[in-house]
């Protein structure tokens, strides 16, 4: 759930703060048409990482927020946890006067936006999740003690890496570098499984991984059954085709999905498609 990809840097229309259960979130907004909140992955932020964001921009106002401990939004004194997270985005879509909005989050941000769908899924349209299992067990096995690993005691050796020059950069307050670690290693050595939630979830979705993620194929497959495809064919008149979809990027791992044309390709196909589009659904 670490990003380390470079985004194409986008213009700035606007920028400020929402202050949410004790979180001040720092947000941007770019370009203009239908709404799209952008979620970037673990240690990353808007400026490290974020999913095709200059390309969505061209058609979309896209809605970039730095998350929890992450870019210049501060860690505050509670622990990250992405059901927390959910909530928060929820409720800062609220102040900044958005009734409904198509969601894009990768890793850790993959994460926090399955969660604002399951626990507030009427402000969410669309929904996209890029390279984020719905459970701990998604990972392929070597990942997970290298996840439970992470914390301060890291922060040294990291100091060199574009992820803290990044940090650094514009962290409110950049000595909290090593709480991030440990909070973030923390988060991730919490058991999950959301597969329950992932099955409740009646807006559009689509998952997006690499051929070469750090998900389990298994898992990404489970994922995509959970949300009712690949069940079935579906018919030469498409008439029992899924509503949901399932998109894997050839040549690409975790960590380069931002450097793959194919992703925001994707992701703008299937925020034009119809509400209607896809067969019978689930």
């Amino acid at each position: 759930m670490i990003a380390v990809a470079m985004a194409a840097e986008p213009t700035v229309g606007k920028s400020g703060r929402v202050s949410v259960n004790g979180i001040d979130y720092y947000y941007e907004i770019h370009g203009r048409g239908g709404p799209v909140l952008m979620l970037h992955g673990g240690l990353g932020s808007i400026d490290l990482y974020e999913p095709g964001l200059a390309r969505l921009a061209q058609d979309h106002q896209v809605i970039a927020v730095d998350l929890q401990g992450h870019g210049r939004t501060p860690l505050g004194n509670r622990p990250i946890d992405l059901q927390a997270i959910g909530n928060d985005l929820g409720a800062l879509l609220s102040r900044l006067g958005y009734s409904q909005v198509d969601v894009v989050g990768y890793s850790f941000g993959g994460g926090a936006a399955l969660r604002l769908a399951a626990q507030h899924p009427t402000q969410v349209r669309r929904l996209v999740v890029v390279s984020a299992p719905f459970a701990q067990d998604g990972f392929y096995p070597e990942m997970l003690p290298q996840q439970a690993n992470l914390g301060a005691g890291m922060a040294e050796a990291m100091r060199s890496t574009p992820i803290y020059r990044s940090y650094a950069a514009i962290a409110p307050n950049p000595g909290e570098f090593p709480k991030l670690l440990d909070a973030m290693g923390a988060m991730m050595r919490r058991p999950y499984n959301w597969s329950a939630d992932v099955k409740s979830l009646k807006m559009p979705v689509m998952l997006v991984f690499g051929d070469n993620d750090m998900i389990k194929p298994e898992h990404i497959v489970e994922f995509y059954q959970l949300l009712g495809g690949g069940l079935r064919d579906a018919g030469w008149d498409r008439k029992t085709m899924a509503s949901n979809r399932l998109a894997i990027l050839p040549n690409t791992t975790h960590y380069e999905m931002s450097e793959n044309p194919a992703l925001a390709e994707a992701i703008e196909a299937f925020l034009a498609q119809p509400a209607s589009a896809g067969g019978e659904g689930k």
